[in-house]
């Protein structure tokens, strides 16, 4: 009620030094202003080699995927874009994406986003961007790496044809990168404007946005100036499963890395944006556990990989959370005495994580808002060596992928 307009004013992006500095300024009336930046390293040079409308279309995106964490301290109920244009077309997508992609913080606060008019986006009326320029035929993949398994899988199935993007990067996230041999990956930096946090002090709500929605529409301007046509991220099989209903609606902490948002980004991307950009998930197809199986085969990991939100700036792993929780079963059927030796011990016999494991495994709900595996597949690898062994030869959606990385993911899964 004190502040029913949001609005998105303007971006803004010239060099600084080497590098490539945006900035967004959001405008929460009658007096809160942010002002949040990125930095793209080593990408100063690479703005004069791309067309002027196609770059304004693509950082004029990454703000309107940046409002969102910002748009939520307030929920205002009327979001007013003045930084560029959308269609009607486009003003339902996006209004889909904030609806599914912020389900678990409506959940968390208690937030009815079912009423009538619970959300209005009004686009301004400045002409829309037109051009779609094809980048160079540069058959190397972008590949978006994390400090996880799951990246390094995706490393390995690619190997030596790519380059990695990083966005505020951990000692894992670059350490998994040289040990798959790219020792110079691009990095990107992203800051949170401090007034943000102080609101959230003073009681302004705070909560998940979909972060995996940011990085495609990062990984779109980033290929655009390093000149890549391929982007591949690291969502697999398992992120479709929801976490808990919610006023008649499904509610799932990795909307963002699901197939229903890949199929719906690809088809916007191509659109409105450019179509000659490839978007897609190289683990698409696969289970978490199927992926625990692939990486049990790369020990040069074993040390490196960190994917602990609890303990991400200590880049270590904390092993009280789900996420160290699910890790660690997805893992132990393939490297038992590796596995105990990454967490410290056997995190399935500590008493003090059995309401967790309630939780992964489905008897209580809802089923912890990390990114875990299954209910199903926890439950397998736990108690089912049957179904497991069903699980591991299964093979889901590929029709996105390059043949010649099914055919490799395929060695590598037996299937």
């Amino acid at each position: 009620m004190r502040h029913p307009v949001f609005r998105y004013e303007k971006y803004a992006f010239a060099p600084q030094g080497k590098d490539l500095l945006i900035n967004f300024t959001f405008h929460l009336p009658p007096d809160i202003t942010f002002t949040p930046q990125i930095i793209i390293r080593q990408a100063a040079k690479l703005v004069s080699k791309i067309n002027p409308d196609l770059l304004n279309n693509l950082v004029f995106h990454l703000g309107l995927i940046e409002t969102l964490s910002y748009w939520k301290a307030a929920c205002s109920p009327q979001i007013d874009i003045q930084a560029g244009a959308l269609t009607a077309e486009q003003t339902d997508w996006w209004h889909n994406l904030i609806l599914k992609g912020m389900g678990e913080f409506f959940y968390q606060n208690r937030i009815d986003f079912t009423v009538p008019n619970f959300l209005n986006l009004i686009s301004c009326t400045r002409g829309h961007f037109t051009s779609r320029q094809i980048p160079p035929d540069n058959s190397k993949f972008l590949t978006l790496v994390g400090g996880g398994k799951d990246s390094a899988v995706a490393l390995e199935v690619i190997k030596n044809n790519q380059q990695a993007l990083l966005l505020n990067p951990t000692p894992a996230a670059l350490e998994i990168s040289q040990i798959a041999g790219i020792d110079s990956p691009i990095i990107v930096e992203r800051s949170i404007d401090p007034k943000l946090l102080q609101l959230n002090q003073q009681g302004y709500l705070n909560g998940h946005t979909p972060f995996s929605a940011y990085l495609a529409f990062l990984s779109l301007l980033v290929a655009s100036l390093f000149g890549f046509r391929h982007i591949v991220v690291a969502n697999e099989r398992s992120s479709d499963e929801a976490n808990v209903d919610y006023l008649g609606h499904k509610i799932n902490h990795q909307y963002s890395k699901t197939l229903d948002f890949e199929h719906s980004f690809r088809g916007y991307v191509a659109r409105y944006i450019s179509p000659s950009l490839n978007y897609f998930s190289l683990l698409r197809p696969l289970w978490e556990i199927q992926i625990a199986k692939i990486f049990a085969q790369y020990p040069q990991y074993f040390s490196t990989f960190k994917s602990c939100n609890v303990n991400r700036k200590q880049n270590s792993w904390c092993g009280r959370c789900a996420k160290c929780l699910s890790t660690f079963i997805l893992l132990y059927p393939f490297m038992p005495q590796a596995a105990i030796s990454i967490f410290g011990r056997d995190l399935t016999k500590d008493n003090q994580l059995s309401d967790l494991l309630d939780h992964l495994t489905g008897k209580n709900l809802p089923k912890p808002f990390e990114c875990v595996g299954t209910i199903r597949e926890i439950k397998a690898a736990l108690h089912f060596p049957q179904d497991l062994k069903i699980l591991l030869k299964d093979w889901g959606h590929d029709k996105f992928l390059p043949a010649s990385l099914k055919a490799k993911l395929k060695s590598l899964t037996h299937v």
